[in-house]
């Protein structure tokens, strides 16, 4: 609270404004990891597009110059108009789509745990590598929503 008793009050605002983006982005980095994990079990060692790969593996999807990173969560964002959704429902929907990642992981055999995809930077991961990422992810915006709420930056 101190910390943003210092800063002018449309900052403080635009604080505000942002904690339902966070919702948003989680819902659709579960749709994203859904389609991931279900990529990885169709298809042998698929390469996974990732917001960190290089402009060479990039050019490979016929991403690159004025078009923009499909996954850059800024774009998400805007083009997905964060600010005006519904943070209820944004929340309600990711609790679907995480269910269903769980329906789908919940199903896997041993050896299907092992199945994967090739990560640019990483290369290949297996589901349970993929899974934790997912965790961490979470984690790192558990943290950030929890300070958020706190009204810390």
């Amino acid at each position: 609270m101190d910390e943003y008793l210092t800063r002018p009050v449309g900052i403080r605002l635009d604080r505000l404004r942002s904690t339902p983006e966070i919702l948003c982005h989680l819902r659709d980095v579960e749709e994203l990891f859904l389609v991931r994990f279900q990529t990885m079990l169709a298809v042998d060692e698929p390469p996974i597009l990732t917001l960190g790969a290089t402009p060479e593996a990039l050019a490979a999807w016929g991403i690159g110059g004025a078009i923009g990173h499909p996954l850059d969560p800024d774009r998400w964002a805007e083009d997905r108009q964060y600010a005006r959704q519904d943070p209820a429902g944004a929340l309600e929907t990711f609790g679907r789509r995480r269910r269903e990642v769980i329906t789908v992981l919940d199903a896997l055999s041993p050896r299907q745990w092992q199945r994967g995809g090739i990560h640019q930077a990483r290369g290949r991961m297996a589901i349970g590598e993929w899974v934790a990422s997912l965790a961490g992810h979470d984690d790192n915006h558990l943290a950030q929503l929890g300070r958020t709420l706190d009204g810390r930056p």
